[in-house]
């Protein structure tokens, strides 16, 4: 079928997708066209990786736009969207206009109206529905990329609820759902009333077996000679093999999953002896410069090891590299300028990095709850195997799996090669998922009563899977219980039924996009502090953050004038400090805390009753083992933010707490989060006193820009940043203002001579005349400014802050 013949789309798409060398569409295209797609059908499509998934997508949405209508395109992670946003931006010659939304949880996005197809994560789309975005309701397609995720714990009950929702909004609603080869894609198909396209046809061959010994045994009994000398690297080896066999003229790259940081970095390090011999001239050089970038992204020691790997043709790609770092290692490895790229599986979740070989070094990952190293499933494996092979530049795909004896090949043939992926399954069912959206479904006016609440919870995948009906019933009931008690919803007799609704707050609550628990956390806290045996609001700056940087407790705390507290009763109590702030939000379910590691309960104990004063809430008993625990996590995690509000070197930061530039930037970025969300409760909740208010947004606007209470209003300013604020308050540039009216030379001096930098910021401060033509910089401001900053000249300690 070729694209020409296809009608439903806009002018001249047909003509587009030709010249852009797609003569027929592939099989399971060719099946979608047939299924309805474009004439508004729901569909599910479960097809191997790089079989053309994304172009069905496109299919669908183009002829919903050519009906009218507005398309929603569904991505699991904050990088696909960008990367999809990208490639459906080629039809902007068309007259399509495409938007992105992954943030800001509070907002409507109503400017996404303005848009065709809009790209954002499922918990944006969930926020703007709870936030009451209109064009929601004029949608006519939606595309959910990776469906399958709805089996993951975390983030699969906000999809289901997510879909369940948009279909209720709509419905007359086309959904289409994009999905790896499942073992229950019909189950999937049920639940969403649609078609079925189901298919493992891929465009090049994809060859999976397990090496052991001298070989690689595949599935179809043919093997391939590679020899491992004694001693030498198994893994090595198959990498140098897929580089020294020439097909279409080169060799071809691998991707290596392990199973954690540690090993990604160090399988790097060490596959990088096996890359640079094998780089030409050119080659060489362009990785020298992709390395400078690495680095003058961040000058943390993970930068630095990065860029080292990079210079010789390997790469490492876990969660904590900053986003610039991810970036820039996924698009030299798509254009094969980085060889070999060894990441944990995140790599194999949506994004588009294929390799010529996949090799499946870690097939264990250590499990907490299993206790001990558990076997990963087989749709995450089948996922990572799906990378190998690209159309257009490989001929073939090959995923190899590594055994160390014969047991061990059968083994993994068995549970592997050829095995069906898991069937997927919902996990809505469980209070942690049910909190925010029974919530949010009350909130949003969904349903009124208990029964409407479980007539449109029987709409989601877990009442198409269940055999127990009563238990999301009962867990249901449980969580209203939870929100009546805490005040978040309200139970209302009218006649003989009962009415449920959500409070002031509940509404506030369901709007942040907060997890009830968070919020009973975050009030809890601000209560305490208001309360007349709690603390008053105020501040605490540390006056030497860098004495000692493998003490956790070092430097001197002491109040900060800041004019709003200075008639504060003499018997107030402590200070509301940034600490006791950063340790609050760290210990709601929406953060993420640090692990605790060898040494560090004893460390975090004893600081946790150095600082005792600063908490808000009682501290439990160290009787209490898991409470406790807990606690001294969040106070690590706390920890974190306030050295880094302290402008404590990202490099130091990442030393002391075992994390990565990207790890500081999710904290960061959730503790602001957090922050803003207790800021708009603490306006809204009696008895919480205005002075509180003031406290938390100090501690927001610290560790948002990462600096001292000090820099604040410089640091506001765009384009400064922690580092820059820092070296012009250092050169006697305390304020805003004083970049209006300071002498050029010294604020030339104290950004070290970057003219284009000093005239974007003299701009930014609403200077009248910005230019720096002509100006010298002011020696001894340029020596003022080194003496006060250590670190290099970046806008920000985080490589991908700004």
């Amino acid at each position: 079928m070729r694209p020409t013949a296809l009608s439903g789309l806009p002018a001249g798409v047909g003509e587009t997708l030709e010249a852009e060398g797609i003569a027929e569409l592939y099989p399971p295209q060719e099946a979608a066209v047939e299924a309805g797609v474009l004439d508004g059908d729901s569909l599910v499509a479960a097809v191997p990786t790089a079989s053309g998934k994304t172009l069905i997508a496109e299919l669908a949405m183009l002829s919903a736009i050519e009906r009218g209508g507005t398309a929603l395109y569904i991505v699991p992670l904050r990088a696909l969207a960008s990367e999809k946003k990208a490639e459906f931006e080629r039809w902007t010659d068309h007259g399509v206009t495409v938007g992105v939304s992954t943030g800001n949880y509070d907002s409507d996005g109503e400017w996404l109206a303005t848009r065709d197809i809009v790209v954002a994560t499922s918990e944006k789309v969930d926020s703007l529905i709870r936030n009451g975005a209109p064009w929601i309701d004029d949608l006519a397609c939606v595309v959910s990329d990776e469906v399958h995720l709805v089996d993951d714990a975390s983030r699969g009950p906000t999809l289901e609820v997510t879909l369940a929702k948009l279909r209720k909004v709509n419905p007359d609603l086309q959904t289409v759902a994009l999905s790896a080869t499942v073992g229950n894609a019909d189950v999937i198909a049920d639940w969403l009333d649609a078609e079925l396209v189901e298919s493992d046809w891929r465009p090049i061959d994809l060859r999976t077996g397990v090496h052991f010994g001298n070989a690689i045994n595949f599935d179809d009994g043919r093997q391939r000679e590679v020899p491992v000398d004694r001693g030498e690297d198994q893994t090595a080896r198959l990498v140098a093999d897929a580089l020294d066999t020439e097909e279409g003229g080169q060799g071809g790259s691998s991707l290596v999953f392990v199973n954690s940081r540690r090993n990604a970095e160090s399988s790097a390090r060490a596959l990088a002896d096996v890359t640079a011999p094998r780089l030409t001239t050119d080659e060489r050089d362009r990785l020298r410069e992709l390395a400078a970038e690495i680095r003058n992204a961040s000058d943390t020691d993970t930068a630095k090891d990065l860029a080292e790997a990079v210079e010789q043709g390997a790469a490492f790609h876990h969660a904590g590299l900053a986003n610039d770092h991810r970036s820039l290692i996924e698009d030299a490895f798509r254009d094969r300028l980085i060889k070999v790229v060894s990441a944990t599986p995140t790599l194999a979740a949506g994004v588009n990095t294929p390799a010529r070989r996949v090799i499946v070094r870690d097939w264990r990952r250590y499990d907490g709850e299993f206790g001990g190293m558990k076997p990963l499933d087989v749709l995450e494996v089948h996922q990572m195997c799906g990378r190998a092979g690209r159309p257009g530049l490989d001929p073939y795909g090959e995923a190899v799996l590594l055994a160390s004896d014969a047991d061990t090949m059968e083994e993994l043939f068995d549970r592997y090669v050829w095995a069906d992926a898991e069937p997927v399954q919902s996990k809505l069912a469980a209070e942690p998922a049910l909190r925010t959206h029974v919530l949010a479904t009350v909130a949003s006016g969904f349903a009124a009563t208990r029964d409407g609440l479980l007539a449109f919870l029987d709409n989601t995948l877990y009442a198409t899977q269940t055999d127990d009906e009563g238990r999301l019933a009962a867990v249901t009931d449980t969580v209203l219980e939870y929100l009546v008690a805490n005040g978040f919803v309200e139970r209302d007799r009218d006649g003989g039924s009962e009415r449920l609704s959500a409070t002031g707050i509940g509404h506030t609550v369901s709007r942040l996009y907060l997890d009830p628990m968070s919020a009973a956390e975050l009030i809890g806290g601000l209560e305490d502090a208001c309360s007349p045996a709690g603390h008053a609001a105020g501040a605490y700056e540390r006056s030497a953050p860098d004495d000692d940087p493998d003490e956790p407790g070092f430097g001197t705390y002491s109040p900060v004038e800041t004019g709003d507290d200075s008639d504060a009763p003499a018997d107030a109590g402590p200070v509301l400090s940034p600490l006791g702030l950063y340790h609050l939000v760290s210990r709601t379910p929406d953060m993420y805390e640090l692990y605790l590691r060898s040494g560090d309960r004893e460390t975090y104990t004893e600081l946790c009753y150095e600082r005792e004063s600063e908490f808000l809430g009682d501290v439990p008993s160290e009787y209490e083992d898991v409470r406790f625990e807990d606690w001294l996590a969040a106070l690590k995690t706390g920890r974190l933010l306030e050295d880094w509000a302290d402008e404590v070197d990202e490099d130091r930061i990442t030393e002391r707490y075992g994390v990565g530039p990207g790890d500081i930037r999710g904290k960061v970025e959730t503790a602001e989060w957090l922050l803003r969300a207790a800021e708009t409760l603490a306006r809204d909740v009696d008895g919480i006193d205005g002075d509180a208010v003031l406290a938390v947004r100090r501690a927001r606007k610290r560790v948002e820009y990462g600096v001292r209470e000090q820099l604040l209003d410089l640091a506001g300013v765009r384009n400064v940043g922690r580092k820059r604020a820092r070296r012009l308050y250092e050169a006697g540039i305390e304020t805003r203002a004083d970049l209006r009216e300071a002498d050029k030379a010294v604020v030339l001096g104290a950004l070290r001579g970057r003219e284009r930098t000093a005239e974007r910021i003299l701009e930014h401060a609403g200077r009248e005349d910005p230019s720096m033509d002509g100006v010298d910089a002011d020696p001894s401001a340029s020596a003022a400014a080194t003496a006060g900053s250590d670190d290099g000249d970046g806008q920000a300690s985080l490589g991908d802050f700004g």
